[in-house]
């Protein structure tokens, strides 16, 4: 029992550890003069780019030539921040305001997500029927949850804090940040600010959450003075450090899964990388561009169980402009009872031959 258990440990392992190239494909839109993208839901990324002068909200579906311009009618600046499988999210800035933003596909499907009273807000996740943001209130900003309107608006802020930002979510839960005793703390939420859980790591001077896929966080925490990229799965002590290997510093955008994604200093340039649970696990994606781009940040993953899709920005220097950049991956088949135990039963054999020896 003990050799059957071994092998299948090593068998397991392997496969695991299993490497998959990543495709680059540019998503910079032409007659752009730069862009940049932000979020992913299945096999649509989000962002926004420059035309015209004009920084306008935008969406692909996975190619340059599929960009389509959201930039809302009358608005000074638009960006899309975060997309799920059925819309995509932002802000757009109207006169003095900043209005929380929510769209499905188009310019014209724009709605302003500002609650009564506020003075501007921002929405940077989006799910299958929440958004999530930041509104600002008087002399703070709260964190912030919508249902698709502005009358939908939910107050995060737990009691206690002084200021707090959400950035992400998946299904019921929010992730971002709560100020508590002058201390940004990772947070957590479910809904309400009630349900408010700190993610804050003993030793860190400061923590923020980015993203939740529903049972895992990411973000980073400053240790020693620095960033380090970080995954949570519900608690502060469940802080695991993704700053990898050589890296200065490092933060985590994006989460799905058993992937983790972001950026670390390496070199003194910024690298998108991305991880698989630990430090150790870290693959440099920055390595699958062009050599002409100077650094490089993986802000969001999704996947629409075909393919893997990440999506961030880097520095070209060939054409001295910030891109929009897609990393794509085939899904691996799933490993099958009958594949696993045709390995396992090669294996045996090969083991019981040597010991006839």
């Amino acid at each position: 029992m003990k050799t059957r258990f071994l092998i299948t440990s090593t068998l397991v392992a392997s496969l695991a550890s299993t490497s998959f190239a990543w495709t680059y494909t540019n998503l910079h839109p032409s007659g752009a003069s730069m862009s940049f993208g932000d979020g992913a839901g299945a096999n649509t990324q989000g962002g926004r780019a420059n035309i015209g002068g004009v920084i306008r909200a935008g969406m692909w579906t996975s190619t340059a030539s599929s960009w389509v311009d959201m930039h809302p009618a009358g608005a000074s600046i638009s960006e899309v921040w975060g997309v799920s499988n059925v819309s995509q999210v932002g802000y757009a800035h109207f006169g003095t305001t900043t209005h929380a933003s929510l769209w499905t596909g188009s310019a014209g499907s724009w709605v302003s997500l500002n609650p009564s009273g506020s003075l501007g807000a921002v929405a940077y996740a989006a799910t299958a029927t929440n958004q999530i943001g930041n509104t600002y209130m008087f002399s703070t900003v709260l964190a912030s949850l919508w249902s698709g309107s502005a009358a939908s608006w939910v107050n995060l802020n737990p009691t206690g804090s002084t200021a707090s930002e959400a950035w992400g979510g998946s299904g019921p839960n929010q992730v971002g940040y709560a100020t508590l005793g002058g201390v940004q703390e990772a947070a957590l939420w479910s809904g309400t600010a009630a349900s408010f859980v700190s993610l804050h790591p003993g030793g860190a001077s400061s923590s923020r959450g980015h993203e939740s896929d529903g049972s895992r966080q990411v973000g980073y925490a400053v240790v020693g003075g620095a960033s380090h990229a970080s995954l949570w799965t519900g608690s502060a002590a469940s802080w695991v450090d993704l700053n990898p290997s050589g890296a200065t510093s490092s933060t985590a955008w994006g989460v799905l899964g058993g992937y983790q994604v972001g950026g670390s200093m390496i070199g003194g340039a910024q690298r998108a990388s991305l991880w698989s649970g630990s430090a150790g696990s870290f693959v440099d994606l920055h390595s699958y561009l062009p050599a002409s781009f100077s650094n490089s940040v993986a802000r969001s993953i999704s996947t629409d169980g075909v393919n893997y899709y990440i999506v961030g920005g880097g520095l070209n220097t060939a054409t001295g402009r910030d891109e929009s950049i897609l990393w794509t991956q085939a899904v691996p088949e799933p490993v099958t009872t009958l594949t696993l135990g045709a390995g396992l039963l090669g294996l045996l054999r090969k083991r019981r031959s040597r010991v006839a020896r």
